[in-house]
């Protein structure tokens, strides 16, 4: 018998209401979440801002259509201090978070106080990377990012997130420049359906499970969904070449301080160790 197809877990899914001209897509994430938070110790406001974070970055970085790394960096003034994400034009993601120990659960303007939201977009065909910043405007990561996009796509758009320690998920929908011609109160139907929407539903259904119970009366067209990985391998060459920029001195100075160079990669949680053995290795004149 032949094996049903399964769609992957981890997922962007694409849609679209062809007679509203509103675009959207859903994601949801297990196993790359997971693979996120391991061997991190967050505490749990933190890791439902990330959560949050993760899956609007899915979300957005799904659009890309050329090989290339989008990078979201939140940096604020309060005790959550700094959340990257970055994806590939492949949605392989990575992301961390930058916070004081042991917070307690607060609004997130108090968790972030003031502070911006940057955009770094760097694609084979650009010349050099382009960067958008903008102040941090919302009492929500949702209404952050909605604030982005209408600034940076001049298009009205919606989120919806939920984030657990099992899954992150998010709901987005945009609407299109036509979308009034075609229906004059299709945005605000479809916005006002949204805003029911709970964070179990988000977290718990699949993706065209939740469409259907959310829009039933809605003509939605599906498109087959987008795998999404968390990918960050370690890279020893790259570290190398950073001691090599170093230079010989600086690097024998800090051995004869330690005994040992030991290199944390934040966004990846990889830690690199070297003694003197490899650095005089790393110098050697062939």
């Amino acid at each position: 018998m032949p094996q049903r197809f399964q769609p992957p877990r981890d997922l962007v899914r694409p849609f679209l209401f062809e007679a509203l001209d509103i675009r959207g897509a859903f994601v949801q994430l297990h196993e790359a979440w997971q693979q996120m938070l391991e061997r991190r110790d967050y505490a749990e406001p933190v890791r439902q801002l990330l959560g949050e974070m993760t899956a609007v970055t899915a979300l957005i970085a799904s659009n890309l259509k050329q090989a290339g790394r989008m990078a979201f960096q939140l940096k604020g003034s309060g005790p959550v201090k700094l959340l990257v994400l970055d994806c590939d034009e492949q949605l392989r993601l990575r992301g961390m978070a930058l916070a004081e120990p042991d917070l307690s659960a607060a609004a997130v303007p108090d968790l972030l106080g003031h502070g911006q939201l940057a955009l770094t977009l760097d694609v084979a065909a650009m010349s050099q990377p382009y960067q958008s910043i903008v102040p941090l405007d919302g009492d929500r990561v949702a209404a952050i990012f909605e604030h982005y996009l209408s600034r940076s796509e001049q298009l009205p758009a919606r989120l919806f997130l939920a984030a657990s320690s099992d899954c992150v998920a998010g709901l987005f929908l945009q609407k299109l420049p036509s979308a009034d011609q075609k229906d004059s109160d299709g945005w605000n139907r479809v916005q006002i359906l949204a805003e029911t929407l709970k964070p179990e539903e988000l977290l718990g259904l699949p993706s065209v499970q939740l469409l259907t119970r959310l829009f039933p009366e809605e003509d939605i067209r599906v498109f087959d969904p987008r795998p999404v990985a968390y990918h960050c391998p370690e890279n020893r060459d790259k570290v190398r070449d950073m001691l090599r920029s170093l230079g010989q001195a600086e690097c024998e100075a800090i051995l004869k301080e330690h005994g040992e160079i030991v290199i944390h990669d934040d966004i990846c949680n990889h830690e690199y160790r070297f003694d003197s053995a490899e650095i005089n290795e790393l110098f050697r004149v062939p």
